[in-house]
């Protein structure tokens, strides 16, 4: 069942192609046959603008669990045969001190209904009855609409689509690959070894993502995530993780 054919949804979509459509035309003396691509740039880059407060909300979070790392561990070494009363007890301490172990998963939650909107649009043929004419427009040749599973099912596979689709997912990946290695999240001590490497793991699904996705939606991931690492060097530095 596609939930887009739903009218709300059906009226999101639709308005949320004629906002794409009338950016790229205000784009197009500048861009060319890339002013789509370009449009999705700049609604990526509006939106990350608008969720930097959500940023630095996730900065000091990590900074909080960072400093909250021996208290953590100490309740669960005292309160770890009684799981009730150590989640009872942890949230008191998140309360006290002004903090929440959800914090950091709001910059991705607030970004998922952009990327499932950009997905829909670049998904369907048709809007409201009309052809998408955003469908028409490539990226060095490729189709926004492409993705590497509909070209290797369509057999509409070639080398511009190859390399293209394997930019982004090299972008993401490069970008995951920064995160680990200089914005290691704090460890808690006291978790199972296994978690880290799973964190580790986690911080490639967007790449895996993108292969699957239209170009567009892939160009929205590769652009949010090379914000997300740079916007995460400099909060760093503003709110240092304690020794």
């Amino acid at each position: 069942m596609d939930l887009f054919a739903l009218p709300p949804l059906a009226h999101l979509l639709d308005l949320a192609t004629r906002a794409l459509l009338a950016l790229t035309a205000l784009l197009d003396p500048l861009a060319g046959p890339a002013a789509a691509a370009l449009a999705v740039v700049v609604v990526t880059l509006m939106v990350r603008l608008a969720l930097i407060p959500v940023g630095v909300s996730q900065a000091r979070a990590e900074q909080s669990r960072a400093r909250l790392a021996p208290r953590l561990r100490a309740l669960r070494e005292r309160w770890g045969h009684s799981p009730e009363r150590l989640q009872r007890e942890t949230m008191h301490l998140y309360r006290d001190e002004g903090a929440s172990p959800l914090a950091g998963c709001a910059p991705v939650l607030a970004q998922a209904p952009v990327v499932g909107l950009l997905y829909a649009v670049f998904l369907h043929p048709t809007v409201d009855g009309h052809t998408n004419e955003l469908l028409a427009h490539e990226l060095f040749g490729v189709p926004l609409g492409r993705s590497l599973a509909g070209a290797l099912s369509t057999g509409t596979m070639d080398a511009a689509t190859l390399a293209v689709i394997g930019t982004l997912v090299a972008v993401i990946a490069f970008a995951a690959e920064m995160t680990r290695r200089v914005l290691r999240p704090p460890v808690d001590p006291a978790a199972p070894t296994w978690t880290a490497g799973l964190v580790g793991v986690l911080q490639f699904t967007t790449a895996a993502v993108a292969a699957f996705v239209p170009v567009a939606a892939g160009l929205y991931l590769a652009v949010t995530t090379v914000w997300t690492v740079a916007q995460r060097r400099l909060l760093r530095r503003r709110y240092p993780l304690p020794s």
